[in-house]
């Protein structure tokens, strides 16, 4: 009975795929991404993972993602305004909040004839997404670990570690450099350029689907609310089908890395989040657009907003921390830009 029922199933969810509507290419930016399932996460042995980098199936169907990140240009043509800390016309837009990056991608779809896949509601707080719309949006984690893996299990794409000649980061500091910091010439990616901003987009080598700097220069933003993987809709048995995330959260996903992150954080497994409304000079986004309406419904998220220190809202915070990067002062400013706290 078992057999026979999954492959009832079976048969439903090809007729599904055959019966679907196909969208055409948003442009000649854009490249297919073809459906398939990989493993997303780490293994345990891979050096500097994190313990919410659980691995487990992941299937998902077909989608276009655009070979470059958002650059100034074409955000300033959409919003008539430019946010970003470094400027240029064919740099990567940054210190973007992730509900900007929604309205974005809701207005260039108008623009551009397509069904725009958000409704923003209650200020932000709830934000549904229509997932059988053809307009732009932002990728699922999955669809950017997917496409960043390009079939692989490694910590990167390549087989072999990338360096400032390749990814625009924080090049002092390749992946591994942290237990090898004394005696660096055991690394297969020696310490290089660290250039602290943006370059051009398009300016390295693509990934193997062709898609340009998926690590490094900004990190891109994701739909997803940041959570343990195994409380997303549909998680069953270690595998899940076209996850969303899960629908309530503090901090949205980001991924890939920035011009100011050390190696370890350029993994394709590498999680990092913030609030929706907050925004970062190492953070922007790259846009992605279904290929078909075979994934339906509508997919509901809130925010949960943290309290405060105290019931006056006047409590006092202290952060400390130890870093070899030589970039404290820079992440000390970074903390005090986006949580308003003093540095001392």
């Amino acid at each position: 009975m078992k057999k026979f029922t999954a492959l009832i199933f079976t048969l439903l969810g090809m007729l599904t795929m055959v019966n679907a509507e196909s969208y055409p290419a948003p442009g000649e930016n854009f490249v297919l991404i073809k459906g398939g399932s990989f493993i997303m996460g780490s293994p345990a042995a891979e050096d500097w993972r994190s313990n919410d980098e659980s691995q487990h199936s992941v299937t998902l169907a077909s989608f276009y993602m655009a070979k470059y990140e958002v650059t100034q240009k074409e955000w300033r043509e959409i919003t008539g305004k430019n946010p970003s800390n470094f400027t240029g016309d064919k740099l990567p837009v940054e210190s973007v909040t992730w509900l900007e990056a929604v309205e974005f991608c809701n207005a260039l779809s108008k623009k551009n004839g397509r069904t725009p896949a958000y409704t923003v509601t209650d200020g932000g707080r709830s934000v549904s997404w229509n997932r059988s719309a053809n307009g732009f949006r932002l990728p699922t984690e999955a669809e950017w670990e997917y496409a960043a893996r390009a079939g692989t299990r490694t910590p990167f794409y390549s087989r072999k570690v990338p360096g400032a000649n390749d990814v625009n980061f924080y090049g002092h500091y390749p992946y591994q450099i942290e237990q090898n910091y004394f005696h660096d010439a055991v690394l297969e990616t020696r310490p290089g350029t660290y250039r602290a901003k943006t370059v051009d987009v398009g300016s390295f080598a693509p990934n193997p689907n062709g898609l340009y700097d998926i690590y490094g220069n900004v990190g891109e933003w994701c739909f997803d609310y940041y959570g343990d993987y195994s409380a997303s809709a549909g998680f069953s048995g270690g595998s899940i089908t076209n996850p969303s995330g899960v629908s309530e959260g503090s901090r949205r996903v980001y991924r890939g890395g920035g011009w100011n992150d050390f190696g370890k954080n350029l993994r394709s497994a590498y999680r990092a989040a913030l609030p929706q409304a907050n925004r970062a000079y190492n953070v922007g986004l790259r846009l992605v657009c279904n290929a078909d309406d075979s994934v339906r419904g509508i997919v509901s998220t809130r925010e949960i907003v943290a309290g405060k220190n105290s019931a006056s809202g006047k409590g006092k915070s202290l952060i400390v921390f130890y870093s070899w990067s030589g970039n404290t002062r820079g992440v000390a400013k970074e903390i005090a830009r986006q949580t308003g706290f003093d540095i001392i």
